[in-house]
């Protein structure tokens, strides 16, 4: 048995170690705090799901995007490529036409030539001369050629060149064309030669 010493030791032990009482609000806090644990962890599962699902639909997005890049770029290389060849097609046959046009003045001009050594009618030579010279002309303006007129005597540098300076006859002539030295001629609105003229100084 247990002496009386064994005994009161025993009490202050018990006295030194206190016992924690856990009340029933206590407990059930605890459970709820284990159920909210438990509900985060599945909306975060959850969270994780939609950021997963998302992730892969914009990889799709991009890779679509990617493809639909890859073939516009292959489209335009082979539209350019295209025009390009038909740019170039086109530029050796633009003048096929213009060429075409004028070899009936050339035909002219080879029949005068023969005519030339053998014509005793100067007349009829110059009348010759000047229907070919007009039947070029009328070919230029066809083609929307035009010579640039001079008679008017205003100088312009956006269509005359001036070669030379001569003392003007007249103080109204100082600053304007003398004469035309060469004809400046226009493609459609186009200067595609400047009229070499004389100014009066």
């Amino acid at each position: 048995m247990a002496s009386k010493k064994e005994k009161a030791k025993a009490e202050e032990v018990k006295e030194e170690v206190p016992v924690e009482e856990v009340s029933v609000e206590e407990v059930e806090n605890e459970e709820v705090v284990e159920e909210q644990e438990e509900e985060v962890s599945e909306e975060t599962t959850e969270e994780e799901k939609e950021e997963k699902d998302d992730l892969t639909l914009a990889l799709e997005k991009a890779a679509e995007l990617s493809d639909k890049n890859l073939r516009l770029q292959a489209e335009f290389d082979n539209y350019r490529k295209r025009t390009l060849k038909e740019k170039m097609e086109l530029t050796k046959t633009a003048g096929e036409k213009l060429i075409k046009d004028i070899l009936p003045v050339m035909d002219d001009f080879e029949r005068a030539m023969g005519t030339l050594d053998s014509a005793e009618d100067i007349d009829a030579v110059k009348e010759g001369l000047h229907l070919i010279y007009n039947k070029f002309e009328g070919f230029l303006k066809q083609n929307g050629v035009g010579a640039i007129s001079t008679e008017d005597g205003e100088f312009d540098t956006e269509l005359h060149e001036a070669i030379t300076q001569i003392p003007a006859p007249s103080e109204d002539m100082k600053g304007k064309i003398i004469d035309c030295v060469q004809k400046g001629y226009k493609l459609n609105d186009k200067v595609i030669r400047h009229s070499k003229v004389v100014v009066g100084a």
